[in-house]
């Protein structure tokens, strides 16, 4: 069996754009350059990899898609190896993909890239944002080395590293009756109208709070915008759990919020640092991850 890295270059470009065509015009190589290599690898596994569809491109079958995954990580290693007696001077270059969930990562990241961009200058780090369960399909595609994520639903598939613990509070209008006390129970809380921050899996974590204290919230809000609970709970639509805190506490259009910690003892949710089970990785995302830890310590 007989192939090159440049052959799986081209065959991961193809399914990455769907279109053979738009990745010869991204690999800046001709068309049947690209045919002609996926058409080897094709021979070489004795497989097909790829279904043509007239004029809508391609789609990759059972056998392509693990052999797509397989070849993300062969190539990211490739590149990493190239890049070894950089490594062995105390410098990393190369891309790095990491995916983060969406809610969070206004939180995190602009100061996290920023100071890893400072002690790992050569390394340009690829950020994809997105939901908990779309993210872990990327870490298992091999589209994302790492991601940041919630606790939440993690797969047997993927491993995970606590970075940091996040304990919930309520969110209340400034004026809200409520907001005067110093702490708050569910209890309280129990006859309120409650505005739902409605991500997958995030909403049966808040859910679950209510549930362990025998309690049925009156949910007349769901949102799945961060920024949107809190717009809501400004203008007096209800009062929130979260975990998030921002620095300020105004909504978008100006309206003040006050947090209140819970009395209740309830669990508080980790942001994780995950990747897949059982890989390798490279040393760049080895880097990143030790980064990672280190802000986190430091926060």
């Amino acid at each position: 069996m007989h192939y090159t890295l440049k052959q799986l270059q081209y065959l991961v470009s193809a399914a990455e754009h769907g279109n053979v065509t738009a990745a010869a015009a991204a690999l800046h190589v001709s068309q049947p350059s690209v045919s002609s290599a996926i058409a080897h690898l094709e021979r070489a596994f004795e497989v097909q990899l790829l279904v043509r569809h007239q004029a809508k491109g391609v789609s990759l079958t059972p056998a392509g898609q693990r052999i797509v995954v397989e070849a993300r990580s062969l190539l990211a290693h490739a590149s990493d190896f190239a890049e070894g007696s950089q490594a062995l001077a105390g410098s990393l270059s190369g891309p790095l993909e990491v995916g983060c969930f969406v809610t969070f990562a206004p939180f995190y990241l602009p100061r996290l890239l920023l100071s890893f961009a400072k002690a790992q200058p050569g390394v340009r780090v690829n950020v994809q944002e997105g939901a908990l369960d779309v993210l872990q399909d990327r870490l298992i595609s091999g589209s994302c080395e790492l991601a940041l994520l919630y606790d939440l639903g993690i797969r047997d598939t993927v491993e995970s590293q606590v970075l940091t613990r996040l304990v919930p509070y309520a969110l209340l209008a400034r004026n809200h009756p409520l907001a005067a006390r110093k702490a708050l129970s569910l209890k309280d809380l129990s006859q309120e109208p409650l505005v739902l921050l409605d991500l997958p899996h995030s909403r049966d974590y808040f859910r679950a709070m209510f549930l362990r204290s025998g309690i049925d919230p009156r949910i007349t809000h769901r949102s799945l915008s961060f920024e949107m609970v809190r717009g809501l709970v400004a203008n007096g639509h209800g009062y929130s759990i979260l975990n998030l805190r921002p620095h300020g506490d105004l909504s978008y259009d100006g309206a003040r919020l006050v947090c209140r910690p819970l009395k209740d003892p309830l669990p508080p949710l980790s942001v994780v640092l995950a990747w897949v089970k059982g890989a390798r990785l490279t040393r760049r995302a080895k880097a990143f991850a030790e980064h990672c830890r280190e802000y986190f310590l430091r926060a």
